[in-house]
């Protein structure tokens, strides 16, 4: 039952394999590998910014508290001194230090341009200059704007205060004041944007940053008995394609439509393989799974216990009872009436759809041991309808009118890329994107789980004869070891959270460690990695996978399910089995 594989750098599910876990398979392992370099990199993280917190954050966190204990038993709705406080506590973050800046201009990806490429990487003072010009108008109609909806918040609010916050239409009125003054005052900070752009020169950054990463992942390669010069030379071809990729995210008409730089990745680097060829002495830096396994270590820091609890049951049973339906369903559809002769690439293609995109096929992939091309299929159509979700579902939840909670829990199960999730629930309000990026985190805890679960079944029903039991020491080698990582990586900063306390950790952890190192390194890894995919697929291997649309005719009617199961679960439990909890949020 057992193959050799060719090379340490093939992926693990590309064959079987079986035996004992020995001490050189903790580094010689690409698994392994990726465990220990995501949690070198959260460990620098913690070593760079726990030391470092703002200056009087617990002064501040304490004046604000107080602030905020003090409005809320004031009225009995959140009052004008309340948002401000709230503002002000939030806006504490590490990430603000000098120090943290300087990393972050490593780790900034192309801005934003329309008809010149070079205005991604390099911008003039005089370029600066002109856009304020433009945005300066905007960012003073906003400013004004706030200014008028704060003085009638303030008007309504002093109204009710007056009656003793006692008379109902008074209070409601109030209320409804001050959530048009927030909505107002949160559109000053985009306008701002727009107002104050500075002059910018990445390239140097950028250099910075590809010669970091290639010695990074050269010294892993080299632990695992691979060559870290010709990795190290063939790194800065893989690096460039993924810059274009990001380039093309930012453009500002491919922004608007939602292709992100994972679609552009792929889509550059198959067509360099499948038109010149992937140059030889780039093949030993085009490393898929141990950029996105890295990757994927690191957003495990980012599922936080406390952030999944904050949504409470209603987000819980939203994620982990759609979740699975629909990978069983859109699997046994697969099977029964699609009949595709591929059981792995109907899985992955399950997985891919119902779990959380990428990750989840990544991990499925190698629990089944599913084929290259297979994973790289299962990508593209998640990537495809990931960009049509993502302006579909807010512009159809517009048309119909549904509730902020309802839309965001809905776009949070249903879209693939968390991105995607985020952009979606902002563009349809802030509680919304509140309600989405959670429901999608308590969503991404079942990477590891559908792993699990789909190397069990495979050893027990796919890969074994009918008469043989299951070998749980197959099932081991089958499991993808680096959701080892994903999953202790969640748990050890879930500790590390909660004995630090909710505000502290916001500003130390979330605010810091997080978006100040991890979760950029983690894009740039995902990009290094769809460019990987698309450097080693050739057209041709997907024939045989295209046959009659079946993969497509899979995802569409699986999507189509998913999208009715969650927006009737997502009813039931906000609105009617949990209202309290939709009430409070």
């Amino acid at each position: 039952m057992a193959e050799k594989k060719a090379s340490a750098s093939e992926p693990d599910y590309v064959v079987l394999d079986s035996g004992k876990t020995t001490l050189k398979d903790l580094y010689t392992k690409e698994d392994w590998m990726a465990i220990w370099m995501g949690f070198l990199i959260l460990i620098i993280g913690l070593l760079i910014f726990l030391p470092r917190p703002p200056e009087k954050m617990a002064e501040n966190i304490a004046k604000h508290n107080e602030i905020l204990k003090a409005e809320a038993a004031k009225a009995p709705f959140k009052t004008v001194a309340w948002h401000k406080a709230s503002s002000a506590k939030k806006g504490i973050k590490a990430t603000d230090q000098p120090f943290a800046k300087t990393i972050q201009k490593y780790f900034d990806p192309p801005s934003g341009w329309t008809s010149n490429p070079l205005d991604a990487i390099y911008r003039s003072q005089a370029a600066a200059d002109a856009l304020n010009a433009k945005g300066k108008e905007g960012f003073e109609k906003a400013q004004a704007a706030a200014a008028a909806a704060l003085t009638k918040a303030q008007a309504s609010e002093a109204a009710a205060a007056t009656a003793g916050f006692k008379d109902a239409a008074l209070n409601a009125q109030a209320e409804t004041d001050i959530a048009a003054w927030v909505a107002a005052n949160g559109k000053i900070s985009k306008a701002k944007a727009k107002a104050t752009n500075k002059p910018f020169n990445r390239v140097p950054y950028l250099i910075g940053l590809a010669a970091i990463l290639a010695v990074f992942f050269g010294i892993g390669k080299a632990i695992m008995g691979q060559s870290f010069g010709k990795f190290f030379v063939g790194f800065f071809f893989v690096f460039f394609i993924a810059v274009l990729a990001y380039m093309g995210e930012t453009q500002a008409t491919m922004k608007h439509w939602g292709f992100g730089f994972p679609l552009w990745a792929i889509v550059l680097g198959m067509l360099i393989s499948n038109t010149v060829g992937t140059p030889k002495w780039v093949q030993p830096a085009v490393s898929t799974e141990f950029f996105i396994k890295t990757g994927l270590v690191l957003l495990g820091a980012e599922i936080l216990f406390n952030k999944i609890l904050a949504i409470g049951k209603p987000g819980i049973f939203v994620a982990w009872i759609c979740t699975p339906i629909t990978l069983i369903v859109t699997y046994w559809f697969g099977q029964k009436v699609v009949k595709m002769a591929s059981k792995t690439l109907n899985i992955t293609i399950s997985a891919d759809m119902s779990v959380c995109g990428v990750s989840a096929a990544i991990a499925t992939a190698a629990a089944c041991r599913a084929k290259k091309e297979e994973l790289t299929l299962a990508i593209g159509l998640s990537m495809v309808f990931t960009a049509i979700m993502m302006v579909a579902q807010p512009a159809f939840a517009k048309l119909v009118g549904m509730p902020e909670v309802l839309a965001g829990a809905w776009m949070g199960s249903t879209i693939d890329s968390t991105g995607a999730v985020a952009a979606a629930g902002a563009f349809y309000g802030e509680k919304a994107l509140y309600v989405a990026a959670t429901v999608k985190m308590i969503q991404n805890v079942l990477i590891g789980v559908t792993a699990f679960c789909v190397a069990v079944y495979w050893c027990a029903k796919v890969d074994c004869a009918p008469d043989q039991k299951v070998s749980w020491w197959e099932v081991w080698y089958r499991f993808p070891k680096f959701v080892i990582g994903f999953m202790l990586a969640s748990v050890v900063f879930s500790l590390i959270d909660q004995n630090m306390g909710k505000d502290v950790s916001s500003v130390l952890i979330d605010n810091g460690v997080l978006k100040g190192l991890t979760k950029n390194a983690r894009e740039w890894f995902f990009a290094l990695a769809f460019t990987s995919i698309g450097l080693e697929t050739n057209f041709k291997e997907f024939k045989p996978y295209l046959k009659g649309g079946k993969p497509f005719t899979l995802y569409v009617v699986g999507q189509t399910f998913q999208l009715a199961l969650t927006l009737l679960v997502g009813y039931v439990m906000f609105y009617i089995v949990f209202r309290s909890v939709t009430d409070a949020l």
